[in-house]
């Protein structure tokens, strides 16, 4: 578990729900440096990796990592993914992601963080994050030092 001590609340994350494509990898391979921030975050909470996996690639380039990756129906990856957010208790969960799928688990999670990557955004997403990232390294980087968080999100 991370827990962030926020002046008006504290915030304990022992889940972190990350989409695949656009966010963690893209074109269907991960992106340089993300396995190890994985490693890192995965031994202090949960890690889940959600995909359509529209290359087919995700099981390939998860395997050997502390992650449970769970595919999601392609047509309504969204409602899947807040339903997994929603089982794993939304307030001890963090979501990583770019897409419109993506824009209700950000949206439901505790702390919801949008990756402005390679293969882009989408406006619904931004709507539902609570802090915005150039790219997948700074937003695995924010979760794993809490004052990055302190400093970001206190009002």
């Amino acid at each position: 578990m991370v827990i962030y001590d926020l002046p008006d609340r504290t915030i304990k994350i022992k889940n972190i729900v990350l989409d695949f494509n656009g966010t963690l990898a893209c074109d269907g391979s991960l992106l340089p440096g993300v396995e190890e921030r994985l490693k890192s975050l995965a031994e202090r909470c949960n890690v889940y990796v959600l995909t359509s996996d529209t290359y087919n690639t995700a099981a390939i380039a998860c395997r050997g990592l502390p992650v449970t990756l769970i595919t999601v129906d392609k047509n309504a990856g969204g409602l899947d993914k807040e339903r997994i957010i929603d089982r794993l208790g939304p307030e001890n969960t963090a979501a990583i992601g770019n897409g419109v799928n993506d824009a209700l688990m950000l949206k439901r999670a505790a702390l919801g963080l949008l990756v402005l990557g390679p293969e882009g955004s989408a406006v619904s997403a931004l709507k539902g994050a609570d802090v915005i990232f150039p790219d997948i390294l700074s937003a695995l980087d924010f979760l794993l030092h809490p004052k990055r968080v302190v400093a970001t999100m206190r009002p």
